[in-house]
C-alpha cells in the first residue's frame, strides 16, 4: 500500500488539539507557527490513521485529524514500528525519526481529559527536519529505514598473506549483525583483512567515510607489530575509556593476560570505533560488553535524548 499524508495540523498552544490546515511549512525548527517547533528533537509529530481508527472505538465517536496533537496524519504505514534514525521524504521535505511514543501528559492533554486515555504516547512518533519545505494532504510519503554501515577490519600479517583463515573478523561481523537484528535494525557489513601496517590501516579508516561503526581486530597487544591502537588512538576525536577499562578488569580478574590488551573505544565524527583483540574468544568477550552500550551511544552521537 502506498503511504500518503491525509491531514496536516497545527496548534498554537501545547496540550491542545491541533486544527487541520491546507498546508504546513517546515523549517529548521519544525512546523512554522506550531507550539511544538523549536531547537529540539521532537519538532514534528506524526500519527497514522491505523492508530486513529483503533482509538475511535475506545472513544465511542469519530475523531478529527489533529485531536491527538499530531502535525502530520498518515496512511499506509504502522508508524510506531519504525525506528529512530529512519527517514521520510515528503515532496521536498526530509524528516528523520527521533522518538517513538512519549510520556503521557494525562490531564494536560485534551483527548485524555475526555476519554481517559491517549494513543499518541504509545503509537505516535516524532521527527526532526533535515530539509525544509511545504507539506499538504495528499502528498506521497517515501520511507527509508536506517541501514547501519558497519566496517570490520582485521589486522594480521599472516591472515592477509593467506597463511591462515581470518576468524576474528567474521566473528565480529556475526555478533554485531545478531545484535542489530535483535533491534530490528538493518545493516550493511563490509569486512577487510590487511597486514599489520599503519599506513594501510589509515587508508582503510579514511575510506570508511561516514560509517556508523568501525571495528578492528588484532594488533592490540604490545608486540613489535601491534600498531592498531597506536594508529587509531590519536585519530579519534573522543575516547570512551570506560568500556575497555571495564572489559579488562572483568576478564583480567581471572585471566591476568587480558590486562595486557591496549584496546580502545572512541568516536571519530559520528562514527563509533572499537579496537578488539585478534582471538575469537576475546572478540566474543569484548562484544558481549560493547553491545550493551551501542544503541545509547548511537543515539547520543545523533543528538537524540532517549532518557
Amino acid at each position: 500500500m502506498d503511504i500518503k499524508v491525509v491531514s496536516v495540523n497545527i496548534s498554537e498552544k501545547k496540550g491542545t488539539v491541533k486544527v487541520p490546515v491546507e498546508s504546513i511549512s517546515l523549517n529548521e525548527s519544525g512546523v512554522a507557527g506550531d507550539a511544538h517547533s523549536g531547537k529540539w528533537h521532537r519538532q514534528v509529530s506524526l500519527l497514522g490513521t491505523e492508530s486513529f481508527r483503533k482509538f475511535e472505538k475506545q472513544a465511542g465517536r469519530m475523531l478529527s485529524y489533529g485531536e491527538f496533537a499530531e502535525n502530520i496524519t498518515t496512511e499506509g504505514i504502522i508508524l510506531h514500528e519504525t525506528h529512530p534514525l529512519d527517514r521520510f521524504e515528503i515532496g521536498d521535505v526530509l524528516l528523520e525519526v527521533t522518538q517513538i511514543g512519549k510520556k503521557c501528559h494525562g490531564d494536560g492533554c485534551a483527548i485524555y481529559r475526555e476519554v481517559g486515555n491517549c494513543v499518541m504516547p504509545k503509537e505516535g512518533i516524532f521527527a526532526r527536519v533535515l530539509k525544509p519545505g511545504i507539506i499538504k494532504a495528499g502528498d506521497a510519503v517515501k520511507y527509508f529505514p536506517k541501514v547501519f554501515d558497519i566496517r570490520v577490519i582485521t589486522l594480521s600479517d599472516r591472515a592477509s598473506a593467506g597463511e591462515y583463515e581470518d576468524k576474528s573478523g567474521p566473528a565480529t561481523a556475526r555478533l554485531i549483525e545478531e545484535y542489530l537484528n535483535g533491534k530490528s535494525w538493518s545493516s550493511r557489513i563490509t569486512r577487510r583483512v590487511i597486514p599489520d601496517d599503519a599506513g594501510l590501516l589509515k587508508k582503510e579508516l579514511e575510506s570508511a567515510g561516514n560509517a556508523d561503526i568501525i571495528f578492528t581486530t588484532g594488533g592490540t597487544g604490545i608486540g613489535p607489530r601491534d600498531i592498531t591502537v597506536d594508529t587509531i588512538k590519536p585519530w579519534l576525536d573522543k575516547e570512551i575509556p570506560g568500556i575497555m577499562e571495564h572489559i579488562r578488569m572483568k576478564y583480567g580478574a581471572e585471566k591476568p593476560n587480558a590486562l595486557v590488551s591496549r584496546s580502545v573505544a572512541g568516536v571519530k565524527g559520528s562514527t563509533l570505533v572499537y579496537t578488539l583483540p585478534g582471538s575469537v574468544k576475546a572478540v566474543e568477550e569484548y562484544m558481549q560488553e560493547i553491545v550493551k552500550t551501542i544503541s545509547h551511544s548511537i543515539f547520543m552521537l545523533n543528538g537524540l535524548d532517549m532518557h
